[in-house]
């Protein structure tokens, strides 16, 4: 009987065993089948972009020795379309090579006239100067529908929102912009053939009846030009006018100024005197792309520099570097990429944010015409043996790179290059910014002024409790304490951010006060108590509860704090001691700051550290403390020297489990700072944390996006971070115990 009772508890405890094991094992696959999860979903960020030919065909027959001036497509890549010269769009099916359709870009009855010049004025926009001097603004529409089958089908439309009669005479423009604005009229700008620039601005005005009237002022520019005009580029609102010239110079006017255009830049960019061959606006207005004869291609945009209070035009971004004279520059119309054609027909792709060169494409004949669908996910090139290829484009992540995410960028309107995070903006030209840094920086600092004021508390507390104070309270403060770690952190923020942050706002003097006075006021009571214990019978009565005799000290020096805050406040700091922090020293105090996040959450690891440095403690073996004691030695001194150095291992575990929780936290610095990813120690401002940042962002992230594969990005640094520091404290965790012992 009794050997079967001693099976079946052999059987239950291999069993168990097994369970063990498999749990353990079950934990560590989910843990790994997580890292697996958020990697794989960050990775494609890093994954490089690629082009391959969709199909290849010659120009259609119909079209004859016309020469093309300009060619796109739909985001399918199903339907593309070649603009010749005598104004006529041509859409053929790109899958098969054949013409769908042949529509004029205006209807007219008038057949000798052709197109002198065109320019690309935006998303499948042209604006055309016709050989007899009239204007017209084009738009090429595609719309995706699906017939009676469910076969998708693309219908393609040409309008013509803009259209101007002859004003000059045809022989002595060579390049026309134009530019409409329903407010406030229309603004055209012509180069002529002998390189003079005039500007033409067609006004709409308004009586007090309502009565709108135009008026068309023409002003030729007259500021001394360095060379010819090799190039121009006028903004989308016809505000600013760029001219690249023949002997290096790079100019800018202010076509918005009162009175005739005003010259705001004027800079040498090329000291060898190299010609700037090709301008071309990024998305947004911003930024001036500027190509040049060398090959050479960079980004400029207007800062304001010290001493100025105008913005000057400055050198940003160096792009990749062709092996001939760049002729024309694309701006995609979804981001900050940007497609630059050379004279030997290589075709570069570059984004600006991130100067990352994505893409080089050649064929083999020279390209000479290039078309950009709307998305950038397709492109029409047209070669020098008047063949088409379609390339299907894959470049999800473009902006993404090491600088962007963990380095300085000079962001478009910045003065300088900052570590910046920015997902969203009210427009879609917007440059998106996404460092990591500052929210890396941001859970840091966090965790920084939670653990330096929860790391004191807790060990003290820690070794009080189980070392000093009576059994029958240690039983009851413990749980107590405990059970602070179940309260929810949304409670603890919940509290932090609409309670505690604005009653420290008011008495923020009083605090940093009792910063002093509650420390002195208790020292004053621990002097006073060892004087007068060691002589009476308060020694034997009071032994494990001397703690509550520090709670009247506790208690006044707040009181006393509180009633002098208020007074230092009005006498030294004329009764606004945030204002006087800013007007004094410059540094802005927010009412949601790293000061609440210390107290919210370092009140939420307290539970964490106290308990597991208790236990350690405690675990210490009485035979040691005991033999302190008997060879003379104070409770504080065995504690201090026999019991602390022999629980070093398990003290050390336990703050960095509290600074792995802190790491984590999210829900209380959600609530109780200003979620604001700045890069300042302040204890006065807020900041932003990974883990708060994924909380914030991931709701309104577009799933595969780039700011979604950021957060889990995010989320792969936090896992990495916690493996790192849980290693780090392990090994030095096992060097404590071969030190001072295994306990």
């Amino acid at each position: 009987m009794k050997q079967n009772l001693i099976e079946r508890i052999k059987r239950r405890d291999r069993i168990a065993g097994h369970a063990i094991k498999t749990g353990g094992l079950l934990v560590v696959a989910s843990v790994i089948g997580i890292l697996i999860l958020i990697v794989k979903v960050a990775l494609p960020l890093f994954y490089p972009p690629s082009a391959h030919v969709v199909n290849s065909f010659p120009v259609p027959r119909e079209l004859g020795a016309t020469r093309i001036i300009a060619a796109g497509l739909d985001d399918y890549r199903e339907t593309g379309y070649l603009l010749d010269e005598t104004g006529t769009f041509t859409f053929i099916d790109l899958r098969h090579g054949t013409i769908l359709d042949r529509v004029p870009a205006v209807p007219t009855t008038e057949r000798k006239r052709t197109v002198a010049s065109v320019e690309k004025a935006g998303k499948l926009s042209y604006t055309l100067l016709w050989s007899d001097g009239s204007l017209a603004k084009v738009q090429v529409k595609f719309a995706p529908g699906f017939d009676g089958e469910g076969k998708r089908t693309i219908r393609h439309e040409v309008t013509a929102p803009f259209v101007e009669q002859p004003v000059k005479q045809p022989s002595q423009t060579v390049k026309t912009l134009v530019r409409s604005n329903d407010e406030k009229g229309t603004t055209r700008v012509d180069l002529s053939a002998d390189g003079h620039v005039t500007i033409t601005r067609q006004e709409i005005t308004k009586d007090i009846f309502g009565t709108e009237s135009a008026k068309r002022v023409t002003s030729p520019l007259t500021d001394p030009i360095p060379g010819r005009v090799s190039a121009l580029a006028l903004d989308q609102k016809g505000q600013y006018l760029y001219a690249g010239t023949d002997r290096g110079s790079l100019l800018r006017w202010d076509l918005g100024a009162a009175g005739a255009p005003q010259l705001t830049d004027n800079i040498r960019v090329f000291p060898d005197g190299r010609a700037v061959t090709a301008l071309g606006l990024v998305l947004g207005d911003i930024s001036i792309a500027v190509g040049d004869a060398s090959g050479g291609f960079a980004t400029w945009f207007p800062v304001a520099e010290q001493g100025l209070s105008e913005k000057r035009l400055k050198l940003i971004h160096q792009l990749s570097t062709h092996q001939g004279k760049v002729i024309d520059i694309i701006p995609s119309q979804r981001d900050k990429t940007l497609l630059s054609l050379d004279e030997r027909g290589t075709l570069h792709v570059d984004h600006m944010t991130s100067e990352r060169h994505l893409l080089t494409l050649q064929h083999s004949s020279p390209l000479v015409q290039i078309g950009l669908s709307a998305k950038g996910t397709g492109l029409l090139a047209i070669d020098a043996a008047n063949a088409v290829t379609v390339w299907q484009l894959q470049i999800p992540h473009p902006d993404v790179s090491f600088g962007t995410l963990f380095g300085k960028v000079w962001y478009e309107s910045y003065n300088e290059p900052a570590f910046v995070w920015q997902s969203s903006a009210a427009n879609d030209d917007f440059e998106p910014k996404l460092s990591l840094t500052p929210l890396i920086f941001g859970t840091l600092k966090g965790t920084f002024y939670a653990m330096i004021f929860a790391v004191p508390l807790a060990l003290l507390g820690a070794i009080y409790t189980s070392q000093f104070l009576n059994q029958r309270t240690k039983a009851i403060i413990k749980p107590a304490v405990e059970i602070m770690a179940a309260i929810p952190s949304v409670v603890i923020g919940f509290l932090a951010g609409l309670w505690l942050a604005p009653l420290l706002d008011k008495t923020i003097v009083a605090f940093f006060l009792s910063i002093g006075l509650i420390p002195a006021a208790i020292f004053i009571v621990i002097l006073f108590w060892q004087r007068i214990r060691p002589a009476t019978w308060i020694d034997r009565t009071t032994r494990g509860y001397e703690f509550l005799f520090l709670i009247p000290a506790i208690l006044l020096g707040g009181a006393v704090s509180y009633y002098l805050g208020g007074m230092l406040e009005a006498a030294l700091f004329n009764g606004d001691f945030k204002l006087w922090l800013y007007n004094q020293l410059g540094v802005r105090a927010d009412q949601r700051n790293s000061i609440i996040i210390s107290l919210a959450l370092g009140f939420a690891i307290i539970p964490i550290i106290f308990t597991i440095a208790e236990d350690a403690l405690s675990n210490v073996p009485k035979s040691l403390s005991a033999a302190s004691l008997a060879l003379g030695a104070s409770r504080w001194q065995t504690a201090w020297r026999v019991v602390l150095p022999s629980a070093v291992p398990g003290i050390f575990s336990a703050i960095m489990i509290g600074f792995g929780r802190a790491v984590g936290e999210t829900m209380i610095i959600l609530m109780a700072t200003g979620n604001t990813p700045i890069m300042n120690w302040s204890i006065f401002n807020g900041f932003r944390s990974l883990s708060a940042n994924i909380a914030v962002e991931i709701p309104e992230a577009p799933v595969a996006g780039t700011l979604y594969r950021v957060l889990f990005l995010s989320a792969v640094l936090l896992f990495i971070f916690t493996f790192i520091v849980n290693t780090v404290a392990e090994v030095v965790r096992q060097n404590f115990r071969k030190k001072y012992g295994r306990f």
